[in-house]
């Protein structure tokens, strides 16, 4: 017997394998037969391809966009170390019918929070700031603001607050202050910071510090203009060269350039009847949005970015404060960041820009986009996509499709 060639036992084998006696096999043909079916069975071991993996995660919402609930989406999950999965759905354009891709660009709202959050972290790492000082040391203009202690139609009557708001507070949406002020209109970033920070020390706080959770725009740009003024830089220089610089967030920005534009998926909402979905602006930003004169930085709500960015922002939470051997943040401020700091009179769970649901926490925004990080299963879980207010309540299961996909497939 001069071989035996496997190549018949593998259908579609790139490769066909020869197996030879050995000298000693032809005296021992038992040992021949032994070896024969040994060889061959490491070589089916070999041969066989690894199993596919099960279908990319975002197809489990192919669904909701074959109903017209949703136009499209990318979808990213990853560990400490890596990215597990990145997968993309639907369109970035409907009419065009031109696919989503997985480096799609999205507004992310108030996904910024926890980035502006983490960037005036950067300053309490460095003793610049503390979180229990009030406000008023950063920034005078909010002293002697006044709480609202009565108030009817035709009166309103003010007093003194039990204390000044704090750093804390305008972190944690407990400081009283508004969502926005009077001048914020009809879009929310045509003022420089300075001027709308201004105007919100103007205006009297609803409630007294701490008593009530009351999400605040106001809050936040607030703490954006605590890093401004601290640090001696604009609030978005000081994101580039301590935040996105060093961990790669190439394509998060305020003004996206052309081509990032060219990537840009297009936001929708339910049309008039509700039976399909419709193209529609963001309705709380000027346009061009690559107009850097009349266009100011949101701390609260204005960043753009890619799954892909936003998973290195959240890997370098999950990691402690570190990613690539770059230290962002101190252990203990992402402690701070990602721990209940609401009173515990008060029912909401948020940290410092980052909502709180012990083992998860991370933040959504306004166009249904979403990061969470859950310390359980030491996972990031992306959600990206476009949507001003579900057609019908399916769009409420989009999100949850997404998570237990990713969770069945990941958190083990």
């Amino acid at each position: 017997m001069s071989g035996v060639s496997l190549s018949a036992f593998f259908t579609g084998a790139q490769a066909s394998y020869t197996l030879r006696p050995f000298p000693l096999m032809k005296s021992f043909p038992g040992i021949r037969r032994l070896s024969y079916l040994v060889l061959a069975s490491l070589a089916f071991i070999q041969m066989v391809p690894a199993q596919e993996p099960a279908k990319p995660i975002a197809s489990q919402l192919q669904p909701f966009v074959d109903a017209h609930v949703l136009a499209g989406a990318v979808t990213l999950v990853a560990s400490k170390d890596k990215v597990l999965d990145l997968s993309a759905v639907g369109f970035e354009d409907v009419a065009a019918k031109k696919p989503m891709a997985t480096d799609a660009l999205f507004w992310i709202a108030s996904m910024s929070k926890p980035i502006t959050a983490a960037a005036l972290m950067i300053l309490v790492d460095e003793k610049k700031v503390n979180v229990d000082d009030p406000v008023e040391k950063y920034l005078p203009e909010f002293k002697g603001q006044m709480v609202i202690a009565e108030k009817d139609d035709a009166h309103i009557l003010l007093k003194k607050p039990v204390h000044p708001i704090r750093v804390r507070d305008v972190l944690s949406h407990t400081s009283g202050l508004p969502f926005s002020s009077t001048i914020e209109t009809p879009t929310l970033d045509q003022f420089p910071l300075a001027t709308r920070v201004r105007s919100y020390a103007a205006t009297p706080l609803l409630h007294e510090p701490e008593s009530k959770y009351l999400y605040s725009n106001a809050g936040i740009n607030t703490a954006g203009r605590i890093i401004e003024v601290v640090s001696g830089m604009k609030y978005e220089q000081f994101l580039d060269k301590r935040i996105f610089q060093p961990l790669g967030m190439k394509d998060t920005t305020f003004w996206p350039n052309a081509e990032q534009i060219s990537r840009l998926a297009k936001s929708y909402k339910g049309n008039k009847d509700k039976s399909d979905i419709e193209e529609t602006p963001v309705g709380q930003l000027r346009y061009p949005l690559d107009d850097r004169v009349h266009r100011e930085p949101m701390p609260a709500g204005g960043l753009f970015s890619t799954a892909a960015d936003v998973a290195r922002f959240g890997q370098m939470l999950l990691r402690g404060g570190e990613l690539d051997g770059k230290r962002i943040l101190s252990e203990a401020s992402v402690k701070m960041m990602s721990s209940r700091q609401t009173p515990a009179a008060l029912k909401e769970s948020y940290g410092f820009g980052l909502a709180v649901n012990t083992p998860t926490f991370g933040h959504g925004g306004a166009y249904s986009t979403d990061l969470t990080i859950d310390s359980q299963f030491n996972l990031v879980l992306v959600f990206m996509v476009q949507n001003a207010g579900w057609r019908n309540d399916d769009g409420k299961k989009i999100q949850p499709a997404f998570k237990k996909a990713a969770l069945d497939a990941f958190g083990k």
